[in-house]
């Protein structure tokens, strides 16, 4: 397997052929909160849990290594293209943070110095094309079809311009599955959800990889809307946007996860129970991040039989889709992916998760059995 992981990352590093600007180090300094690195002790123990050191066998590639770099830099040492590396292929899954004695917090002291090396121009391709994707076309993948395309002209006139509640879709819902999207928003319109006029990505990808002027301002776009219509509640099916708008954004309204509003309203979903067993997957950002653990296995087990995986909660394995990983590096994700569900445990009919790119990432992993977002579950269980 670290064999298959060197490979990985050596193709990883013949594709990200950066070129580095910035290199005169007296342009800008290297600063991120010192109390939060020298926290890390060096004891080893994220190197057990640090799924891309899993794949990859390197010590740069786990949590330990990326530190020490940090460290280094610092401390003087000058970014170079093997700090970009290593830094650009953590997947923020936090299970390090989650197990780590000293109390450290990795994710954070990546994510703010990746920031770091934006400041001093040091990026990636992947990186740059991410950014300017969300800064072009308001969305992560560069789509210029209308955001809400996957619902038709009627559809349209019938969207409250105001209400208490938003839905926010998120990218990947809004181009890569509509059908969730729509089946989301079917849901929810029965409670009085509305959609914003002009949405654009949470700014969770620019976020995580760096950019955070820029995300600055996509997330003011979005704020000016929220405020606008009046809403106190953001609803949003994707993790990786809750986690963004949850921790990002100004604390002006409540954020809350499909899973969660789902679980408060089972009474009014007039839910049928099937007869069928399934699994569920602990996105990172919906569980170890913000600890939404108990929502989504309620709602599943109003529907079904809930046979847990091997690795749950706290301890779940990442699918390898977050952190800019699997745009930045494709075929680590893809191993990280293949990995979770070694986790999947036998007789189970589906597996069940509350994430799009958690859904997109295994379902490219090429399990055999099939996928699926919480609310197809919950779809089939309305009849």
């Amino acid at each position: 397997m670290k064999n298959e992981g060197k490979k990985v990352i050596e193709q990883a590093r013949d594709q990200d052929k950066t070129e580095i600007a910035g290199k005169e180090s007296g342009k800008h300094s290297f600063e991120v909160d010192r109390r939060s690195v020298y926290k890390c002790v060096q004891c080893g123990t994220c190197r057990s849990v640090c799924p891309v050191f899993d794949v990859v066998g390197w010590e740069s590639a786990n949590t330990r290594g990326r530190m020490l770099i940090i460290k280094g830099l610092l401390e003087g040492r000058a970014p170079l293209e093997d700090v970009l590396q290593s830094l650009a292929s953590c997947t923020t899954c936090g299970i390090c943070a989650s197990r780590c004695p000293a109390g450290a917090n990795p994710p954070e002291v990546v994510e703010a110095a990746r920031a770091q090396l934006v400041k001093c121009d040091i990026t990636t391709e992947a990186q740059e094309k991410l950014k300017s994707a969300v800064l072009t076309y308001g969305n992560s993948f560069g789509e210029t079809k209308d955001r809400k395309h996957w619902l038709s002209e009627t559809e349209l006139s019938k969207i409250p311009e105001k209400s208490d509640y938003v839905y926010f879709v998120g990218c990947f819902d809004s181009y890569r599955y509509p059908e969730f999207a729509k089946k989301t928003f079917g849901v929810l319109q029965r409670f009085g959800v509305t959609l914003l006029p002009d949405e654009q990505c949470c700014a969770s990808p620019l976020l995580r990889t760096g950019f955070k002027k820029d995300a600055e301002k996509v997330m003011q776009r979005n704020l000016e809307q929220i405020r606008k219509m009046g809403a106190n509640t953001i609803i949003t099916s994707c993790a990786g946007c809750y986690t963004a708008l949850k921790n990002n954004y100004p604390e002006e309204f409540r954020v809350i996860s499909l899973p969660e509003f789902l679980a408060e309203h089972l009474e009014d979903l007039d839910l049928k129970k099937l007869d069928f067993t399934v699994t569920y997957h602990d996105p990172c950002h919906l569980g170890r991040h913000n600890e939404v653990y108990d929502a989504p296995r309620k709602v599943i087990e109003a529907i079904s039989t809930l046979k847990e995986m091997k690795n749950i909660k706290e301890n779940a394995r990442c699918c390898g889709g977050g952190g800019g990983v699997r745009i930045g590096y494709p075929d680590i994700s893809l191993e990280l992916a293949k990995n979770r569900l070694q986790d999947v445990p036998e007789g189970v009919d589906y597996i069940v998760t509350s994430c799009p790119l958690c859904v997109r990432n295994l379902r490219d992993a090429g399990g055999n059995i099939e996928v699926i977002d919480i609310v197809e579950l919950v779809a089939m269980a309305m009849g």
